[in-house]
């Protein structure tokens, strides 16, 4: 499509590849003809969302009507009783994705240069090309974590802004404290840092896990979601901390009314049910505790985790394929992880007790045929 010799669409945007989800559980009812299916590929809560939230949520039906709090007064106000902060201090969003692309809308301009690591979360790989900045990533470590050193001593002069997935999606590691410290002493005042915490209460029990809560740098913005640990990926609400110049100018091109009445309500509902967040933590513990065992029992080699899902090498592009598509027909929903540049790798995610025994029994049932196709003893 041209104009008087101009692309209608820019270079940047013609390369770039739509976000992919994980297979929806009613695709696959309709593909295979199953209605027994364990969707273990996003990363959701098992548990499902709290009841506080639900009844929330019901109770606001009868204002559909109306718009929103643009400001979400209510919303805010909880967030500042939990973390001790300012209203201004806060942003909300469209999931922590919405704050994301508020912040490459914000911040971000073609040829700017961004900051961060191969294999994290791919999302933010989509935000950061759209607005046309150059995206530099560094290797992971060894040990699959962000190679805080290696970032530092990337950063150059054009270095805008600085991505870090904290714990990270997919290998499910952290840096630590100190890592974090040595990092920021290398870090420009102009540089934005942009910490992803969308797993942050499946970390916060580590002692060494710097909780960007426990600092005030003014050019670092937290980003953290009600999608994973409360239950409501289904209503899309993700909030931002950062100093009050920075959430003033992302709310000068923030979308009015997100999140919308519901998403408020239900936020809300889900801050106030302390107890089904621990049934969740509790769960997911037991859960990563029995998954771990059972795939080193199979001679897997899963990286430690300490969120909602554990990361494993399959040791091959079709190995990783094969294992998706025949858990597939088992009516089993994995990640497999070519998008994020680890073709030779699967991620599961941690369900209840009935949806991770599904994915131990079908695995069993395919590992004979796997091992014989990929030889493994």
């Amino acid at each position: 499509m041209e104009k008087l010799g101009r692309t209608l669409v820019p270079d940047y945007l013609k390369d770039l590849k739509v976000y992919q989800a994980g297979k929806p559980i009613d695709e696959v009812a309709r593909e295979k003809g199953l209605t027994k299916i364990s969707k273990l590929a996003s990363n959701e809560n098992p548990l499902g969302p709290s009841p506080y939230a639900i009844k929330e949520m019901t109770g606001g039906l009868w204002e559909l009507h109306r718009y929103p709090d643009m400001h979400a007064y209510q919303l805010k106000k909880s967030l500042c009783e939990l973390y001790n902060l300012k209203p201004g201090n806060i942003i909300l969003g469209n999931g922590s994705e919405g704050i994301m692309a508020y912040i490459a809308r914000a911040f971000l301009q073609p040829g700017d240069e961004v900051l961060t690591c191969d294999n994290t979360f791919i999302g933010f790989y989509i935000l950061a090309r759209s607005v046309g900045a150059n995206l530099k990533k560094v290797p992971l470590t060894s040990d699959y974590r962000f190679d805080v050193e290696a970032l530092a001593e990337s950063i150059t002069e054009k270095t805008k802004a600085i991505y870090i997935a904290n714990p990270n999606n997919p290998t499910g590691t952290y840096i630590t404290k100190k890592e974090f410290d040595y990092l920021m002493k290398y870090v420009p005042d102009h540089v934005i840092v942009l910490l992803d915490e969308a797993y942050f209460e499946f970390a916060q029990h580590c002692d060494d896990y710097p909780d960007s809560m426990d600092y005030r740098y003014d050019n670092v913005i937290t980003l953290r979601t009600f999608s994973k640990a409360y239950g409501l990926s289904g209503i899309r609400v993700g909030y931002g901390f950062a100093h009050d110049d920075l959430i003033s100018n992302l709310s000068k091109v923030k979308l009015p009314f997100e999140p919308n009445l519901i998403g408020q309500l239900g936020a809300r509902g889900a801050l106030k049910d302390t107890p089904h967040l621990n049934r969740t933590l509790k769960n997911n513990v037991k859960r990563y505790n029995e998954t771990f065992e059972f795939l080193e029992k199979h001679n897997f080699k899963p990286i430690k985790s300490i969120t909602n899902f554990i990361t494993y090498k399959t040791g091959s592009i079709e190995a990783s394929e094969w294992m998706y598509e025949n858990l597939l027909n088992e009516g089993v929903i994995i990640r497999p992880l070519k998008a994020n540049e680890m073709p030779d790798y699967v991620r599961v995610s941690l369900g209840n007790k009935e949806e991770m025994q599904h994915y131990f029994e079908a695995m069993e049932k395919i590992l004979p045929k796997y091992n014989e196709l990929f030889g493994r003893a």
